[in-house]
């Protein structure tokens, strides 16, 4: 048996190795373009950032580890230019010397990667113009930063965006991010972003929404960014992160089917349209598991997972990919964010039903010291209640209930199994009724009909605006409030029902949504046509982070 793999770091390198274990017998070769069969490109950030200070931290493993401890044949710089998928060969050219030879194979596993988009900007090209991809890039953006450069553009607010714009930051360098989008983080839901973009903004990062580089001339002061707007913005180095696109050129002369954004089809056992050609990690189009849609998510923690299961495959195992979830986490500026499965807008694009709840809760017990505040989003099925999605942002405790959630969705549970999942508990670490049941409790609710939701989009949309009934404290209120709010506190509320009108839909809201509950069930049974404000006051923030100025009544 004679295995090819074409391409190291996360799906080629995990091929590789769980190849060998499964055979010692097998002659397998790994062909890399690049000078690292294996790094870690999540990492490249905090080294240019000197978070992390030494480079070789950034190897994940070396040639000559995997030729000594899995004696693989590895050679770097290699790179693949034909596959003759009737004779079972590869024609590779050496980098090193322009030496063309062929290999043949018996299997052979493609695992490219994706390449940076480098979109068709007049002055895409000019010195100081990076994308971020692997080691070499690194070294170049690091050698600018250790050199005193003062000002930096970062063109995309994706996660590799934000995470240069905070270490950027870290070395003393004024930032600005620009996306054509008007949010960050463009896979999350747009309010679930909000406070990512306070945290980086009251750290002196220029944010600039809608907008997007037009043009990069060079300047007397290095770089001139032509925005959007027709604004200008000067730099010394630029830096564009608005995505990638799966390196498919390969497999396209080859004749493998590819999916309509290019990542390469390949079905439940990793197998493209060649029974022995297996395609991994960030060139593939795979199934999203809530829906069962065809998507594409680069993401180490599925290629490495998908690249065992080629190997397993390859070697005769029938073992299937159960598809991706796109569980995905960013750590800036002290606020994490973090989702898994699928996104309210991609819901809306899909045509799919669905209801969403928001819960505000502490990541532990508010009585014990250093409790961190987050906000939680979970998408189900308004029929059978299954979860579909999760997103979270806030302080400590979010990764850990957005963890929780992606095993949730993965397992195809309801929120009604949420109610009941027994979770650790101690002060320090949660609260006896955590997080993650404080959603299932919520969603639980409105699945059953015993409180009526509003979310927030549904008020503001209405033509016939409903009465908006503030149940939080005068002192609450006076703080901050939606525009044209009543203000009549739970605790006031059963003896002050004469004031509200019974004709009018009313939507009572409080600060996380627990009190606007309770207001709900009581109005209910009094004969108000009443419903909850999802997620309350915090909610409304989100969606509206300028709060209006208070008023009295």
């Amino acid at each position: 048996m004679k295995l090819v793999i074409v391409g190291g770091v996360a799906g080629g390198a995990s091929a590789a190795a769980r190849a060998r274990r499964l055979s010692e017998d097998a002659e397998i070769l790994l062909l890399e373009r690049g000078p690292d069969v294996s790094f870690a490109n999540c990492g490249l950030p905090y080294h240019i950032g000197g978070v992390i200070p030494q480079r070789d931290k950034l190897l994940v493993t070396t040639p000559e580890r995997l030729r000594e401890r899995f004696r693989l044949d590895v050679r770097t710089r290699s790179e693949v230019v034909v596959i003759d998928r009737r004779k079972k060969a590869v024609r590779v050219r050496d980098l090193t010397s322009d030496r063309e030879y062929e290999e043949t194979y018996d299997k052979l596993i493609l695992a490219p990667g994706a390449a940076p988009i480098r979109p068709p900007v007049p002055g895409a090209d000019l010195p100081n113009v990076f994308t971020l991809r692997a080691l070499a890039d690194t070294d170049r953006i690091k050698s600018l930063a250790d050199g005193g450069i003062q000002r930096a553009v970062v063109v995309g607010a994706g996660f590799i965006g934000l995470e240069l714009a905070e270490n950027f930051v870290h070395r003393g360098i004024a930032t600005t991010v620009l996306d054509r989008n008007r949010q960050v983080l463009p896979p999350f839901d747009a309010e679930m972003t909000t406070p990512l973009l306070a945290a980086l903004r009251e750290k002196g990062v220029e944010v600039l929404l809608g907008q997007t580089a037009e043009a990069i001339d060079p300047d007397r002061d290095g770089l001139r960014i032509t925005l959007t707007s027709g604004d200008t913005r000067t730099a010394q180095l630029v830096v564009l992160g608005v995505g990638v696109r799966p390196e498919n050129a390969l497999a396209v002369r080859a004749g493998l089917e590819v999916g309509p954004r290019g990542g390469v089809r390949v079905n439940e056992y990793l197998q493209t349209t060649d029974p022995d050609i297996f395609a991994v990690g960030d060139v593939i189009e795979t199934t999203e598991v809530g829906t069962g849609e065809r998507t594409q998510v680069p993401l180490a923690g599925p290629a490495n997972r998908q690249g065992r299961i080629a190997a397993d495959n390859a070697f005769g195992r029938a073992t299937k990919y159960r598809g991706t979830q796109g569980t995905a986490i960013l750590g800036c500026f002290g606020t994490t964010a973090a989702m898994t499965g699928q996104s309210e807008k991609a819901l809306q694009r899909s045509g799919r039903p669905y209801r969403k709840v928001y819960v505000h809760p502490a990541h532990h017990a508010g009585y014990y010291p250093g409790a961190e505040g987050m906000t939680l989003k979970v998408i189900f099925d308004p029929a059978t209640g299954k979860l579909l999605g999760a997103q979270g942002v806030g302080g400590a405790g979010v990764d850990k209930r957005i963890d929780v959630l992606a095993v949730a969705v993965q397992a195809g549970m309801t929120v009604l199994d949420l109610e009941e999942t027994e979770l650790c508990y101690a002060p320090q670490f949660g609260s006896a009724k955590d997080p993650v049941n404080m959603a299932g409790f919520v969603a639980g609710g409105l699945l059953r009909g015993d409180h009526p939701q509003t979310d927030w989009e549904s008020v503001a949309a209405a033509a016939d605006k409903p009465l908006l009934l503030d149940v939080r404290t005068p002192t609450e209120f006076a703080s901050g409030h939606i525009p044209g709010a009543l203000n009549i506190p739970v605790d006031d509320l059963r003896r002050r029902l004469a004031e509200l009108p019974k004709g009018r839909p009313i939507v009572a809201y409080c600060q996380v949504g627990q009190r606007g509950y309770l207001a709900t069930r009581i109005l209910m049974q009094a004969g108000f046509a009443v419903s909850n404000l999802g997620g309350g006051y915090k909610t409304y923030l989100l969606h509206a982070p300028a709060p209006p100025t208070a008023t009295t009544r």
